[in-house]
């Protein structure tokens, strides 16, 4: 969301940006498809199409384009192997295919539907091709759509928006941590907590979206679907079963509690004797995170985030 947001003040600053997106890859190329970056006439630079002296070559390229009249509109194949026809100066193997757009105060419109998409949580298309930047409020079967017939006919098309939520119920600082990390995954994170005034409630802003809630409803502010993962980490044991015992009958990708064995054990017997059932709380993963020693929040978050990565892509 940051990314457009800065094209979108670029933009209504009248200053030309350029939008670069790897349209395709193969092999072991650094850029990959849907990576992206912007390159603004005053040298504003963000993002990557893959790093290194292809990259340092290409923002050049487009700075010196940005100070001519009519900047074009166009795609560039790099190939990884050395100093040949379309190299790009790297030898990691590979190639990619990268597509410059330009944008100027005529796209603050679409910019502004892009942000107004993501923000409230929908899905729409970017299409890029050799005609510019389209926008739409459709679904694509794939993340991504690619047809490049010839150097002027060509088209990208990428989903976009927040496909996966993690719901983290409980903002101290793991809660911080984990909302940090899953931002920079690609998640859309929400985080609740019922205590005022809580220094790293207020100072996150990682989480796209913070709530104060009593967790005696905290089934009415989680939406239920295969898309969606709860991470619950209040500071109360109590808290934590409370939360537990009004989402676990509920459809979600995954449910988590973090807390140690013994309390978690403690909190199965509880449940079981409350009429739980055993498969319900197989269900859910306690103690949450891979098990690899974590000490910091910072580790902690590393070993939920690897958790849910590995569920996400289906790797029991």
């Amino acid at each position: 969301m940051k990314f457009w947001q800065h094209i979108l003040t670029k933009l209504q600053d009248s200053q030309r940006v350029y939008l670069l997106v790897v349209v395709e890859n193969s092999g072991s190329s650094p850029g990959r498809q849907g990576f992206k970056m912007l390159v603004a006439e005053d040298g504003f630079i963000l993002g990557s199409i893959g790093g290194g002296v292809m990259e340092f070559s290409l923002v050049d390229e487009v700075k010196e384009l940005l100070q001519t009249e009519n900047p074009p509109s166009f795609i560039k194949k790099q190939i990884h192997r050395g100093k040949i026809k379309d190299g790009s100066g790297m030898i990691c193997s590979g190639e990619q295919t990268v597509a410059f757009n330009l944008l100027n105060s005529d796209n603050i419109s679409l910019i502004e539907s892009i942000l107004e998409t993501l923000e409230n949580e929908n899905t729409g298309v970017v299409s890029l091709s050799s005609n510019g930047i389209q926008f739409s409020q459709k679904a694509l079967k794939n993340k991504f759509e690619y047809e490049i017939n010839s150097s002027e006919d060509w088209q990208y098309n990428e989903q976009i928006g927040f496909k996966e939520t993690i719901y983290i119920v409980g903002g101290g600082h793991v809660g911080l941590a984990t909302s940090k990390l899953f931002n920079s995954l690609g998640f859309y994170v929400v985080v609740f907590d019922n205590r005022e005034h809580l220094n790293t409630f207020e100072e996150n802003e990682y989480a796209h979206k913070k709530t104060l809630i009593s967790y005696n409803d905290i089934e009415k502010h989680i939406k239920q679907g295969s898309s969606n993962y709860v991470a619950i980490m209040t500071n109360k044991y109590t808290d934590d079963k409370l939360v537990l015992t009004k989402i676990i009958r509920s459809n979600y990708k995954f449910i988590g509690v973090l807390g140690s064995k013994a309390k978690l054990k403690t909190m199965r017997e509880v449940m079981g004797n409350e009429g739980f059932s055993n498969e319900e709380l197989d269900s859910v993963y306690a103690p949450i995170g891979l098990s690899i020693y974590s000490q910091t929040p910072e580790e902690i978050a590393v070993s939920i985030a690897a958790q849910i990565i590995q569920i996400k892509n289906g790797i029991n």
